[in-house]
């Protein structure tokens, strides 16, 4: 196997790690492998996504509630929860009075305030709302919905680590100096790739809008933070899914 080739199995086994609980051995060099080629990033969502949905998959026989309910496990079970800290220092940092520095303080804060409570309420509320809408879905639309939002969210993160100012050290700081625009080339042709393949399937407006929900975070954090963190990326993932899936739902309800 040639040392590209190891780079990206490398790469791939990292974000496998860092994105999922899925249990994947790690090896030297397989963190900086990941953290310089951002396309990892949409290929574990392909992965995550398609774990997620199988209880999709029987909408035609169980109820829309509980339907909803197990896609809802199912999206923790296989991404776990450690995004959803990024939701609960955001929310925090959200409500504090004060300027930017003032804000990192409280984003580094471990103790959870109620802002956390209610950022993390209302996100596992919406994915669970998300899913009660996919429920109602054929079975086939709503995995293929599930999947292109979990890949619109990892090709959201692809960005910020691309594009995107690390406002501090720390998590996010390691991603963005890492990748450089130029590194977006392979994720933006998985995105148009993928949306020329399913366009105009509700899963195509799933990914846009995934991709639209990053963008809201990123754009708080520049404007409230002076850059983004561990937690914009944690956050942004999390928001990402939660709007591309409701996209999908509208759409098709639309259609």
């Amino acid at each position: 196997m040639s040392a590209r080739s190891r780079g990206w199995l490398g790469a791939v086994r990292a974000a496998v790690g860092f994105l999922t609980r899925l249990p994947v051995p790690l090896r030297e060099g397989d963190w900086n492998a990941f953290r310089s080629r951002p396309a990892a990033f949409p290929l574990v969502g392909l992965v995550s996504g398609s774990l997620a949905a199988v209880p999709l998959l029987a909408a035609d026989a169980l109820p829309a509630s509980t339907v909803a309910l197990g896609y809802l496990l199912a999206v923790y079970a296989v991404t776990g929860i450690h995004h959803l800290d990024g939701i609960a220092d955001l929310g925090d940092a959200l409500v504090v009075h004060g300027d930017a520095e003032r804000r990192r303080e409280v984003l580094k804060d471990t103790t959870t305030g109620v802002g956390a409570v209610l950022a993390v309420a209302i996100t596992v509320a919406g994915l669970a709302l998300a899913g009660l809408g996919l429920a109602g879905l054929p079975p086939r639309t709503a995995v293929a919905v599930a999947i292109a939002a979990e890949i619109g969210a990892k090709l959201g993160m692809a960005a910020m680590a691309c594009f995107g100012t690390a406002g501090f050290e720390g998590m996010g700081q390691q991603f963005t100096e890492a990748s450089t625009p130029g590194r977006f080339v392979v994720p933006a042709g998985i995105l148009a790739g993928a949306t020329a393949f399913i366009w105009p399937h509700p899963a195509a407006v799933a990914l846009w809008s995934a991709l639209a929900g990053i963008g809201l975070p990123w754009y708080w954090a520049n404007r409230n933070l002076g850059g983004i963190n561990g937690d914009v990326f944690g956050a942004a993932n999390e928001i990402g899914r939660v709007v591309a899936v409701h996209a999908g739902v509208i759409a098709w309800t639309l259609s």
